[in-house]
């Protein structure tokens, strides 16, 4: 739901493609919202939809602004908002989200995506829990697991000012707490490492970063968390009175 209560934006993020299956396009699907009835309005889909994957979207808290995750391509898309509740049909701005776009891995994925209540940043996770064996076993394959912040300058163009470490696996979930000072990742299980010539464990955990005032994070601790035969698969923050 955007900022004004009149367009609700649902995500629809395709699938890439296998050895017995075609790609699943991707899309955003854009819907006018009165008297709490929708009404459907448009699919924008660059390329029909192929090549495109995406996975969260978040608003501009002044802006007519749309920040989304493109999970598949690891890449942040920015889009502007139109008049009646209308998506534009291109992006204004693409960009990678990766420390490293020139080296990708495998089962690598660009995850949530949160702008800062100021409006001068964005937020979003890359993660990567692909597997290769080792010694008989499946172990981390490599790739990015970090948090990726943007600046954000006066007409909405994203600038990649840091990739900071997630000091765990696969960060699926995260929040910003209500001052803007404080970002809480969660990761979605254990991973097993090669260390050395052995295997470890890195566990899972949910992740304090500390915001400065330039929107950079610092790290400040991480609470293990042991999953069990389980998932932690959604996180989030609220306010209690």
């Amino acid at each position: 739901m955007d900022p004004s209560n009149g367009m609700v934006i649902l995500i629809t993020r395709g699938n890439g493609p296998t050895t017995t299956k075609p790609e699943d396009p991707g899309a955003l699907k854009v819907f006018g919202f009165k008297d709490g009835v929708l009404t459907n309005h448009a699919s924008v889909a660059p390329g029909n939809g192929l090549g495109f994957g995406p996975r969260h979207l978040d608003f501009h808290p002044t802006q007519p602004l749309v920040f989304v995750s493109i999970e598949r391509q690891s890449e942040l898309y920015v889009y502007r908002l139109e008049a009646d509740h209308f998506l534009a049909r291109e992006p204004i701005f693409i960009r990678p989200t990766l420390a490293d776009p020139n080296h990708v891995q495998p089962a690598q994925a660009a995850g949530p995506i949160h702008v800062h209540p100021n409006g001068r940043f964005v937020y979003l996770t890359n993660r990567n829990s692909g597997l290769v064996e080792f010694e008989g076993k499946k172990v981390f394959g490599g790739g990015e697991n970090n948090v990726a912040v943007f600046s954000i300058d006066g007409v909405g163009e994203p600038k990649l000012i840091q990739n900071i470490d997630a000091h765990t696996n696969h960060l699926r979930t995260f929040g910003i707490d209500p001052s803007g000072r404080m970002l809480v990742a969660a990761s979605i299980q254990p991973i097993a490492m090669r260390e050395g010539d052995g295997i470890g464990t890195l566990t899972a955990g949910r992740i304090v970063y500390r915001i400065g005032d330039d929107g950079k994070l610092t790290f400040v601790r991480k609470y293990e968390v042991d999953t069990g035969k389980y998932l932690q698969f959604w996180s989030g923050m609220i306010t209690l009175a």
